[in-house]
């Protein structure tokens, strides 16, 4: 918007009606009649003053909201030289929880060894606590996708806020850390947080440290947030039906993320009532889906997941739906698929095989 005070004075003068000549006494007075014009004149400033003021200050508040993130992969680079305009979000669970305030180890070849530490700033959110356990036909499910209200209390409880473009940073020192925040990502994606506003560190805080940004070691602080969330994009989400309704029609892809001893049924997880997979479900084992890179689990391109599906004989574009065992693993199936290799047509069924063994319905493997 451009406002020019000297155009501006000239419509509003011109605006004035003109009086018609006449005796003293008939009118009022030139010097009142000034006076009105000056009057007028100056309140029609005062005023476009206070629109130009309301409209910068709008301005600066969209800008603070416009930037959007490059994709749904970001860089240790990319993150460093925008920290300051984005929330950032740690992931973890088990284990590393206690990581979050020690210092990482580094091996002989100056890359890190063991995860420790975090980006400072970094929101912590307990990978354990992001999933619900539910109800469902009588049966109590641990690890099951959240309701709305239940996912925005753990995100508040984190101290997570609103405003921002998020980076969710797993610590990235194996693929089921970096599934962690693949499902992180997804949930807020279902919930409503854009496509171009939220991202995810490849290679998590061990990427980040062998880039040599450094980490803090200070606790989490004690503070609540105000995230919401805002809807539910259910086309990213396969219920049991759905699943049910795809194998019986025969058109849906089932991509099974799990270790191949799980698909083929000769292991099964305590979580699950039966060993085996879907029927008809392909294999995309959990070692396939990232890569090492100096003790941080990378992401690969599309170009890579494409030859990779093309060895598993897994369809990069077909409809399809993720499952593992609770929707963990699954989540870095279908970020590979949905974000990475860009086919929208594309769901997690977060019950995975935890709803569907304990619900009854059947599966295949390994006789026996």
């Amino acid at each position: 918007m451009s406002y020019r005070p000297r155009r501006a004075w000239l419509r509003v003068a011109h605006a004035v009606p003109r009086r018609p000549v006449g005796r003293c006494g008939d009118y009022p007075s030139l010097t009142t009649e000034i006076g009105e014009e000056t009057n007028l004149v100056r309140s029609q400033m005062k005023l476009a003053k206070t629109l130009i003021a309301a409209a910068i200050g709008m301005g600066a508040a969209h800008a603070a909201f416009a930037m959007n993130v490059p994709g749904p992969l970001v860089t240790p680079q990319w993150l460093k030289a925008h920290q300051s305009d984005v929330t950032v979000i740690d992931i973890r669970g088990g284990g590393s929880m206690k990581a979050y305030d020690e210092e990482p180890v580094m091996g002989k070849d100056h890359f890190v060894k063991k995860s420790g530490g975090h980006i400072a700033g970094a929101d912590l959110v307990n990978f354990n606590d992001i999933r619900e356990e539910r109800t469902v036909d009588g049966v109590k499910l641990k690890a099951m996708m959240p309701t709305a209200e239940y996912f925005t209390k753990v995100m508040d409880a984190a101290g997570v806020n609103s405003g921002k473009p998020y980076v969710i940073v797993p610590t990235g020192n194996a693929v089921f850390a970096m599934d962690r925040g693949t499902r992180l990502y997804f949930q807020m994606r279902y919930f409503g947080v854009p496509a171009d506003q939220i991202a995810i560190l490849n290679g998590g805080t061990n990427a980040w440290i062998n880039a040599g940004y450094p980490v803090s070691i200070k606790p989490a602080p004690k503070k609540m947030g105000d995230w919401k969330a805002t809807g539910e994009d259910k086309a990213l989400l396969a219920g049991l039906n759905d699943v049910k309704e795809g194998e019986k029609s025969g058109t849906e892809q089932f991509i099974d993320a799990r270790p191949t001893a799980q698909y083929l049924g000769i292991a099964k997880k305590p979580i699950n009532k039966t060993a085996g997979h879907l029927a008809g479900a392909k294999s995309f084992p959990i070692d396939a889906i990232v890569k090492d890179d100096h003790g941080a689990a990378m992401f690969m391109s599309a170009a890579d997941y494409k030859k990779i599906f093309h060895d598993f004989n897994i369809s990069d574009t077909a409809p399809t739906t993720t499952y593992c065992n609770t929707g963990h693993l699954a989540s870095g199936a279908w970020f590979v698929v949905h974000e990475i290799l860009g086919n929208k047509n594309s769901k997690l069924y977060a019950g995975s095989m935890n709803e569907w063994t304990n619900l009854g319905n059947p599966t295949v493997g390994l006789p026996g």
